[in-house]
Protein backbone atom coordinates (compact mmCIF):
# COMPACT_ATOMS: atom_id res chain seq x y z
CA UNK A 1 0.00 0.00 0.00
CA UNK A 2 2.86 2.39 0.85
CA UNK A 3 4.40 1.84 -2.59
CA UNK A 4 1.12 2.83 -4.31
CA UNK A 5 1.01 6.09 -2.33
CA UNK A 6 4.66 6.70 -3.07
CA UNK A 7 4.10 6.11 -6.82
CA UNK A 8 1.04 8.38 -6.85
CA UNK A 9 2.91 10.97 -4.81
CA UNK A 10 5.81 10.98 -7.28
CA UNK A 11 3.35 11.23 -10.20
CA UNK A 12 1.50 14.16 -8.59
CA UNK A 13 4.76 16.00 -7.88
CA UNK A 14 5.93 15.38 -11.47
CA UNK A 15 2.62 16.67 -12.87
CA UNK A 16 2.80 19.75 -10.65
CA UNK A 17 6.34 20.49 -11.84
CA UNK A 18 5.33 20.06 -15.49
CA UNK A 19 2.26 22.28 -15.00
CA UNK A 20 4.43 24.93 -13.37
CA UNK A 21 6.92 24.77 -16.23
CA UNK A 22 4.18 25.06 -18.86
CA UNK A 23 2.67 28.02 -16.99
CA UNK A 24 6.07 29.74 -16.75
CA UNK A 25 6.78 29.24 -20.46
CA UNK A 26 3.35 30.52 -21.46
CA UNK A 27 3.59 33.62 -19.28
CA UNK A 28 4.58 36.62 -21.35
CA UNK A 29 6.96 39.12 -19.83
CA UNK A 30 5.06 42.09 -18.45
CA UNK A 31 5.77 45.76 -19.04
CA UNK A 32 7.82 47.19 -16.20
CA UNK A 33 5.88 49.45 -13.84
CA UNK A 34 7.68 52.65 -14.79
CA UNK A 35 6.79 56.27 -15.36
CA UNK A 36 8.41 58.08 -18.27
CA UNK A 37 9.14 61.79 -17.93
CA UNK A 38 9.14 63.37 -21.37
CA UNK A 39 11.35 66.22 -22.51
CA UNK A 40 8.47 68.62 -21.91
CA UNK A 41 7.94 67.32 -18.34
CA UNK A 42 4.87 65.15 -19.00
CA UNK A 43 4.68 62.01 -16.86
CA UNK A 44 3.38 58.84 -18.56
CA UNK A 45 3.05 55.65 -16.55
CA UNK A 46 2.93 52.26 -18.24
CA UNK A 47 -0.12 51.56 -16.08
CA UNK A 48 -1.95 54.54 -17.64
CA UNK A 49 -1.36 53.05 -21.10
CA UNK A 50 -3.36 49.84 -20.47
CA UNK A 51 -5.74 49.22 -23.33
CA UNK A 52 -3.25 50.58 -25.85
CA UNK A 53 -0.46 49.02 -27.89
CA UNK A 54 2.77 50.57 -26.59
CA UNK A 55 6.03 50.73 -28.53
CA UNK A 56 9.06 51.77 -26.46
CA UNK A 57 12.08 52.56 -28.63
CA UNK A 58 15.54 52.98 -27.08
CA UNK A 59 17.65 55.14 -29.38
CA UNK A 60 20.55 57.57 -29.54
CA UNK A 61 21.36 60.55 -31.74
CA UNK A 62 24.69 58.97 -32.72
CA UNK A 63 23.12 55.63 -33.70
CA UNK A 64 22.92 55.33 -37.49
CA UNK A 65 20.28 52.57 -37.34
CA UNK A 66 18.15 54.71 -35.02
CA UNK A 67 18.38 57.72 -37.30
CA UNK A 68 17.64 55.55 -40.34
CA UNK A 69 14.46 54.05 -38.82
CA UNK A 70 13.13 57.31 -37.32
CA UNK A 71 11.20 58.47 -40.45
CA UNK A 72 9.47 55.07 -40.64
CA UNK A 73 8.73 55.21 -36.92
CA UNK A 74 7.17 58.66 -37.36
CA UNK A 75 5.11 57.46 -40.33
CA UNK A 76 3.94 54.32 -38.49
CA UNK A 77 2.98 56.36 -35.43
CA UNK A 78 0.98 58.81 -37.54
CA UNK A 79 -0.73 55.92 -39.33
CA UNK A 80 -1.70 54.03 -36.12
CA UNK A 81 -2.02 56.65 -33.35
CA UNK A 82 -5.80 56.73 -33.83
CA UNK A 83 -5.83 52.92 -33.51
CA UNK A 84 -4.46 53.02 -29.94
CA UNK A 85 -0.72 53.00 -30.71
CA UNK A 86 1.49 54.91 -28.29
CA UNK A 87 5.16 55.43 -29.09
CA UNK A 88 7.68 56.46 -26.47
CA UNK A 89 11.23 57.14 -27.64
CA UNK A 90 13.79 56.77 -24.85
CA UNK A 91 17.14 58.43 -25.52
CA UNK A 92 20.06 56.60 -23.93
CA UNK A 93 21.79 57.98 -20.81
CA UNK A 94 25.04 58.71 -22.65
CA UNK A 95 23.30 60.86 -25.26
CA UNK A 96 23.85 64.58 -24.53
CA UNK A 97 20.48 66.03 -23.42
CA UNK A 98 20.85 69.13 -25.62
CA UNK A 99 21.50 66.92 -28.65
CA UNK A 100 18.37 64.86 -27.91
CA UNK A 101 16.29 68.01 -27.54
CA UNK A 102 17.68 69.53 -30.75
CA UNK A 103 17.07 66.34 -32.74
CA UNK A 104 13.53 66.02 -31.36
CA UNK A 105 12.70 69.61 -32.36
CA UNK A 106 14.53 69.50 -35.70
CA UNK A 107 12.73 66.31 -36.79
CA UNK A 108 9.45 67.38 -35.11
CA UNK A 109 9.05 63.99 -33.46
CA UNK A 110 5.28 63.63 -32.95
CA UNK A 111 5.44 61.10 -30.12
CA UNK A 112 6.65 61.21 -26.52
CA UNK A 113 10.42 61.49 -26.12
CA UNK A 114 12.38 61.18 -22.89
CA UNK A 115 16.07 61.34 -22.04
CA UNK A 116 17.00 58.52 -19.65
CA UNK A 117 19.68 60.56 -17.92
CA UNK A 118 20.00 58.27 -14.90
CA UNK A 119 19.59 55.01 -16.80
CA UNK A 120 16.41 54.09 -14.91
CA UNK A 121 14.55 52.95 -18.05
CA UNK A 122 17.60 51.10 -19.36
CA UNK A 123 17.63 49.07 -16.12
CA UNK A 124 13.85 48.61 -15.91
CA UNK A 125 13.74 47.17 -19.42
CA UNK A 126 16.46 44.59 -18.75
CA UNK A 127 19.72 46.55 -19.06
CA UNK A 128 19.30 47.73 -22.63
CA UNK A 129 22.75 48.42 -24.05
CA UNK A 130 22.29 48.28 -27.83
CA UNK A 131 20.41 50.76 -29.97
CA UNK A 132 17.97 50.67 -31.45
CA UNK A 133 16.11 48.29 -29.14
CA UNK A 134 12.33 48.25 -29.33
CA UNK A 135 9.72 46.68 -27.07
CA UNK A 136 6.08 46.28 -28.02
CA UNK A 137 3.41 45.63 -25.39
CA UNK A 138 -0.24 44.74 -25.89
CA UNK A 139 -3.15 46.42 -24.14
CA UNK A 140 -2.75 44.13 -21.13
CA UNK A 141 0.91 45.06 -20.67
CA UNK A 142 2.24 41.78 -22.08
CA UNK A 143 5.43 42.07 -24.07
CA UNK A 144 4.64 40.79 -27.55
CA UNK A 145 7.91 41.68 -29.22
CA UNK A 146 11.47 42.74 -28.48
CA UNK A 147 13.69 43.78 -31.37
CA UNK A 148 17.38 44.54 -31.10
CA UNK A 149 18.40 46.42 -34.22
CA UNK A 150 16.28 48.16 -36.79
CA UNK A 151 12.60 47.37 -36.94
CA UNK A 152 11.04 45.56 -39.89
CA UNK A 153 8.23 48.03 -40.54
CA UNK A 154 6.26 45.72 -42.86
CA UNK A 155 6.13 43.15 -40.03
CA UNK A 156 5.34 45.87 -37.49
CA UNK A 157 2.38 47.10 -39.58
CA UNK A 158 1.14 43.50 -39.89
CA UNK A 159 1.28 43.14 -36.11
CA UNK A 160 -0.46 46.50 -35.56
CA UNK A 161 -3.17 45.58 -38.08
CA UNK A 162 -3.84 42.38 -36.10
CA UNK A 163 -4.07 44.37 -32.87
CA UNK A 164 -6.41 46.95 -34.46
CA UNK A 165 -8.87 44.37 -35.75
Amino acid sequence: MKSIFRTWGVAIVALALIAGLVFAVMQKPQAPEVTFTTLDGQKISMQSLRGKTVLVNFWATDCSGCIKEMPDLIHTYQQYKDKNLVVIAVAMPYDPPAQVLNYTKEKALPFAVMHDGYGEMVKAFGNVNLTPTTFIFDGNGNRIQKTIGELNFAELRKLLNQKAS
